[in-house]
């Protein structure tokens, strides 16, 4: 397979002409992106960064810069949902205005086995307002409220449990995305579905946002604005197969919609945790598993694949391998973020690299941040060095894209950079 470059920019032209009437039943259509609006947070993050040439080359884009272009180097991972509710048309519409080449769809589920985007197959009680519904009867496990003791300190967290599988198409499509965040001391049902961290906002959850999406919604409204697709096949909860619906069904399905959408497989990086899913296309959709993402969800340095194993998936026929951040990064002996071994082996091995994902770890100034910067967060100091890590991500691991919860950091590294 040829390893698709680094950046591919998409003209403004295309994308408008992309941008065509609205979605059937969806009320509103896909905007025109008339151009790309990055907004001032990659601004901020430049001028927090420390000084030195690379701060020194962003300002100038900055400055100099008058236009920014679409970039395939910018995926959005599950839309926007540093502010938006992932997996609604509002997010996604957010992620391609802010310059996202790709955009994701988490694939799951419904219990009439019809597909949804959703990032787990069990998350609808964090991800939308299930619980303030009638639907919330048909949850797995009902909302539990906390329990307390009589000096009001808890004993039992608050717990709930509503999978896209307890319910059907039609009552999928009557909820509303919020985002993702449940408060475990939570005594009631608002209590509960109020645990939004402060690093992000309720501000796009109203009654009138959140709209959630089919999968094929999707595939519409990525079509509309002209974006590639990165279909995740969530690995299910429940036993499989499910009402006589297998895994290699699933996978099929989920392949199958874009067939029926009329989109190449050029256009499309399918994707799943489940090595079996990625064999599964290889084999039986050979032009869609050519560019098969298999994502890896090693928790530490210690689970991820060796050189050995990584050189074994080239050989099955996987060619791009896509593991957290952290694993493609290291520090050297003055504390400098370097490519780690893993990413050199991949590299060495054939695999094209795309890693996940940026800017869900909250303010960085504050140290201690959490498993994405597990193996550099020593030399991470300030909001700005997520920039840091774009460079070396991009010039020295050499990844064909990364995901963002906020496009715009990742599209004006993109611009500026050229690549």
């Amino acid at each position: 397979m040829r390893i698709p470059s680094a950046i591919h920019h998409v003209g403004l032209a295309s994308l408008l002409l992309a941008a065509g009437p609205a979605c059937a039943g969806t009320g509103h259509s896909a905007y025109p992106v008339a151009s790309v609006q990055l907004g001032p947070r990659p601004f901020f993050l430049v001028n927090d960064m420390p000084d030195g040439k690379l701060q020194r080359q962003l300002q100038s884009c900055a400055k100099s810069f008058q236009h920014y272009r679409v970039s395939e180097f910018s995926i959005g991972h599950r839309g926007a949902p540093l502010q938006f509710p992932e997996h609604t048309r509002e997010s996604y519409e957010a992620a391609a205005r802010m310059g996202a080449g790709i955009i994701e769809c988490d694939v799951a589920f419904t219990k009439d086995k019809e597909l949804v985007c959703r990032h787990a197959q069990n998350d609808l009680h964090t991800t939308t307002n299930i619980l303030a519904t009638p639907l919330a009867s048909k949850c797995s496990t009902p909302f539990q409220p906390a329990v307390y003791d009589n000096a009001g300190n808890l004993v039992t967290s608050a717990k709930a449990e509503c999978r896209t599988s307890d319910i059907t198409l039609a009552e999928f499509k009557t909820l509303r995305g919020k985002m993702d965040a449940f408060n475990p001391r939570g005594k009631t049902v608002d209590e509960y579905m109020a645990g939004t961290p402060t690093f992000r906002t309720d501000l796009y959850s109203g009654p009138t946002s959140g709209t959630l999406m089919t999968h094929a919604e999707s595939i519409q409204l990525f079509k509309k604005l002209g974006v590639k697709m990165t279909p995740e096949l969530k690995t299910p909860v429940v036993p499989m197969p499910f009402d006589g619906f297998s895994q290699q069904d699933y996978a099929q399905k989920l392949i199958d919609e874009y067939k029926a959408a009329g989109i190449g497989a050029g256009r499309v990086y399918a994707q799943s945790f489940l090595k079996d899913d990625v064999l599964y296309w290889i084999s039986k959709e050979p032009a869609f598993g050519k560019q098969a993402v298999y994502l890896d969800d090693a928790g530490t340095p210690a689970d991820l694949p060796t050189s050995s194993d990584l050189k074994a998936f080239k050989a099955q026929g996987i060619n791009i391998w896509a593991p957290p951040t952290w694993a493609l990064l290291a520090l050297d002996a003055g504390n400098n973020i370097v490519p780690s071994q893993a990413a050199k082996d991949a590299k060495a091995a054939g695999l094209g690299l795309i890693t996940w994902s940026l800017e869900r770890s909250g303010i960085l100034a504050d140290g201690n941040n959490g498993s994405y910067y597990q193996t550099i967060d020593a030399a991470i100091h300030r909001e700005g060095d997520v920039l840091r890590v774009i460079d070396v991500l991009a010039q020295d691991v050499g990844v064909m894209g990364i995901f963002s919860d906020w496009p715009a950091t990742v599209s004006f590294y993109a611009n500026c950079k050229g690549l």
